[in-house]
């Protein structure tokens, strides 16, 4: 007996009402790669994305989804995504799982 049928027995006039479905919000595919590159500041591994030619508000979403999966600090300035240590592979395949074209660059 799951907990949907608990539910019944404690209240069998009740409806089940369908929950409205949410739409995620579109992100612009491009014809050129993302550039997805690795360089150290003072001493510290970071990784840079740029190149995307959508819309900054798209691009800022991406960031943040890519922070927030990644459990990292990051920033976005100057149209580039700025994240703090060396992720390449996984925001490549992140990236590549949503239809953008990835290419990575340096080391």
């Amino acid at each position: 007996m799951d907990f949907k049928d608990q539910l019944k027995n404690l209240f069998p006039e009740h409806q089940e009402t369908a929950e409205p479905a949410v739409e995620k919000p579109s992100i612009w595919l491009q014809d050129a790669p993302i550039l997805c590159k690795y360089e150290k500041r003072k001493g510290k591994p970071i990784t840079i994305l740029e190149g995307y030619t959508g819309a900054t508000s798209d691009f800022k979403m991406l960031a943040k989804e890519i922070k927030t999966k990644l459990s990292v600090g990051g920033s976005f300035k100057d149209d580039k995504i700025i994240i703090q240590g060396d992720y390449r592979d996984k925001i490549m395949a992140m990236l590549k799982g949503k239809g953008f074209q990835v290419k990575r660059v340096g080391g």
